[in-house]
């Protein structure tokens, strides 16, 4: 074993978390350089080989795998970089994208924006209307072929296309996803004319391939959405391989997917890499409540950017979005369901004149360039770290270790300029004012997250993680009525260190109907060969690409999901299946069993429906490698009080309930020791993140360096 080295890359810093032979740990951090990722992230990769006392190169020969979180593609969404496309549907189906389904005109827009219905506007299209064509064919929702598909329209129709400058196909047609004969031959014909040894060869995505499953909108902008953001994808990470390549790195670079799982950059889809960061870090929380034996936990990770919210119940990841929204566009992709708000270091503080000069905290953001305007870097825009410096909670002199000096003076003007001022407040107020609201708004989103999924989130503990997570958890408690609250050591990079703690998992979905329970003869169903067909087609995709990847077959584990409703119901429940194939009524009972279950727990007993027939209609088959994670060694308890070398100054810090600015004892996480204990109100200072300890509060350090809050007097400070 050598080193390993897993890499999350935030609208803010690249996080970067390194092991070697899964027991030394190195972590660090790089300002995210968006005009070149690839320059931030050999910046990072300089650091990490510095630490570990050798050469770049050397640390590069010697690594085994770098496993890594992308935000390529969002970019190209954003900034629309992607090509210029070309779609291909069924006639009379050409406007499908642009009619959207029901509110699709207002996915992914702020909540701030959603308040304002009449002036949200529909997002420009990826693909223009002229450059759409309709061809003349049909297959019906059996997947039968009702008009045939003629060779010389298609030739007709792509003609149209190349003269217009099509750098790419999309081909989506109605019911592909039952019978795809149809756009497999627009593929065969496209290649046929303009094959790969020409300068107009163009790739070709087909919706079948990129979703299979039910739903034309869904399924057309899934695969709009992979075939734009594919060649930028493409471009960057194979400029970002061969950098590692020159550096001496010779293993494949490894994607993180939003499924859960890793791949290789040559087998992997450039949607699925959608919100990989927020999904590593949730792994990681299931991690570490494996680690303390913990089932329920919620995830929360405050970086510089967003504020990323997950759960974790009876110790699995349970939750999916079903159709979730990348940029503007609604998707069908079977992703793991983080949800991120506009909430983060970065945040911009701002006074509403609309609203009656009330003061709002985000959802824009500082970015890391310019960033706040205690970076001194042109930014002039208040922040939640500018207020954070001011009210004494984030050392200036301190900030990433050290690396990056921050200037108060600059914090306090651009406060007082933007926000005091037109108040009539003073600097300090205006501070408070600031963290309150974004405090109280990243409080109340995961208490709904946590609520609205049917569980109570006192049975939940509150993990703290990025940059900022352990400076603000104390303040969110109480929204949550927690009582225990954990910081990771690794909290600043949680999202890397998430990464490192995921195996290799491929998942391929069908859609398929089956009713598996009648009920109007309460008979379940025989026909065990359709259910199992289709699980072996699947299986036999996931053990091609395991093979090409270098897994062996014995080594792979099968996990099977399904999605499942009651009759003729619009939203699916998704379960594990009990059995991934079934062979007798019993394994039919089995999973219906299971279904309702799941259902009972989510929505109340009280809203079963057996009586609408029990149907599965998707189906996802996890493909599983296990993979070695790194070993955190267990440490010797040094006794509770702290040695004198942790306590390294004393600074005013604003405290709620207290009398202003209170002198606090700061201590260095790095010179703690297991078993100690620091009593609020206290600030305790790592390289790269700061915990703030309220009064009421305890920080405990336990065996494995987690730092373990507890409330020790029944207090709710910080409301």
């Amino acid at each position: 074993m050598g080193y390993t080295v897993d890499v999350d890359i935030g609208g803010t810093f690249t996080d970067f978390f390194a092991a070697k032979n899964s027991v030394e740990v190195i972590t660090t951090k790089s300002p995210t350089t968006h005009y070149d990722l690839s320059v931030g992230f050999l910046r990072g990769l300089k650091d990490l080989a510095k630490g570990f006392k050798v050469p770049l190169r050397k640390f590069l020969t010697e690594c085994d795998a770098i496993h890594y979180c992308t935000t390529i593609g969002t970019n190209a969404l954003i900034e629309r970089t992607g090509p210029k496309l070309a779609f291909i549907t069924t006639a009379g189906f050409e406007d499908t994208i642009a009619i959207g389904r029901g509110r699709s005109w207002a996915d992914g827009v702020s909540i701030n924006e959603n308040k304002d219905l009449a002036r949200i506007a529909k997002p420009k299209p990826l693909i223009p209307r002229d450059m759409i064509v309709g061809l003349r064919e049909r297959i019906d929702s059996s997947g039968k072929v009702i008009e045939p598909l003629r060779k010389e329209d298609v030739l007709e129709k792509l003609q149209y296309l190349v003269e217009k400058g099509a750098m790419g196909y999309v081909v989506g047609l109605l019911w592909s996803c039952y019978n795809s004969v149809h756009e497999r031959m627009v593929k065969d014909i496209i290649e046929e004319e303009y094959p790969e040894d020409y300068l107009g060869s163009m790739p070709v995505f087909l919706s079948h391939n990129i979703s299979p499953k039910l739903g034309e909108y869904t399924r057309f902008t899934t695969t709009i959405v992979n075939a734009y953001i594919h060649n930028v994808m493409g471009e960057e990470l194979t400029r970002l391989i061969w950098e590692l390549k020159d550096n001496g790195y010779t293993r494949p670079l490894v994607l993180m997917q939003n499924v859960g799982g890793m791949k290789k950059v040559t087998r992997t889809r450039a949607v699925l890499t959608y919100n990989a960061g927020p999904v590593s870090g949730l792994h990681g929380s299931k991690f570490t409540g494996q680690l303390y034996g913990m089932n329920n936990v919620i995830f929360t990770d405050m970086g510089g950017t967003s504020y990323d919210i997950g759960v974790v119940t009876d110790g699995e990841i349970k939750t999916y979005d079903f159709i979730p929204v990348i940029d503007r566009w609604r998707t069908n992709i079977p992703a793991i369901e983080v949800k991120s708000i506009g909430a983060g270091g970065g945040s911009i503080a701002w006074i509403n004149t609309i609203l009656g000069n009330r003061l709002e905290v985000g959802p824009r953001s500082a970015g890391s360039m310019p960033g706040p305007a205690c970076y001194d870097q042109g930014g002039t825009e208040p922040t939640v770290t500018d207020a954070d410096v001011v009210l004494g909670y984030i050392n200036p002199g301190n900030y990433l270790g050290g690396k990056m000096k921050l200037k108060k003076e600059l914090a306090e003007k651009a406060i007082r300029d933007k926000i005091a001022k037109p108040l009539g407040i003073d600097v300090v107020e205006a501070a408070v004012r600031i963290r309150r609201i974004i405090d109280a708004r990243m409080g109340q989103e995961v208490f709904n997250e946590v609520v609205l999924k049917g569980y109570d989130p006192r049975e939940f503990v509150l993990l703290a993680c990025g940059g900022a997570g352990a400076s603000h958890a104390l303040d969110i408690a109480p929204y949550l009525e927690s009582k225990e609250v954990i910081m990771s050591p690794f909290s600043s990079v949680f999202g890397a260190f998430g990464a490192s703690t995921v195996d290799v998992m491929q998942v391929f979905d069908r859609t398929r109907a089956i009713k598996l329970f009648q009920y109007a003869n309460q008979s379940y169903t025989d026909d065990y060969e359709t259910f199992n067909s289709l699980v072996a087609e699947l299986r036999e995709l996931a053990l091609r690409d395991l093979k090409m990847e270098g897994h062996n077959e014995a080594d792979v584990i099968f996990v099977l999901e399904l999605e499942m409703r009651y009759g003729m119901q619009y939203n699916y429940t998704k379960i594990e299946s009990p059995h991934v194939e079934i062979h007798s009524a019993q394994d039919v009972m089995d999973i219906c069993k299971k279904f309702e279950d799941t259902y009972a727990q989510i929505y109340t007993p009280e809203a079963k429906f057996p009586q609408g027939g029990i149907n599965v209609e998707n189906f996802f088959l996890k493909a599983i490698v296990l993979s070695r994670h790194v070993d955190i060694p267990a440490e010797p308890l040094a006794g509770e009080r702290p040695p004198e070398t942790a306590l390294k100054d004393v600074r005013p810090v604003f405290f709620v309930g207290c009398d202003g600015m209170v002198d606090t004892n700061i201590y260095q996480y790095e010179s703690l020791l297991p078993g100690n204990i620091v009593n609020g109100p206290a600030i305790i200072e790592a390289e790269d993140t700061t915990c703030v300890i309220n009064p009421g509060w305890k920080f405990a350090m336990d065996k494995y360096r987690h730092g373990i809050l507890k409330q020790v007097n029944g207090s709710t400070p910080g409301l």
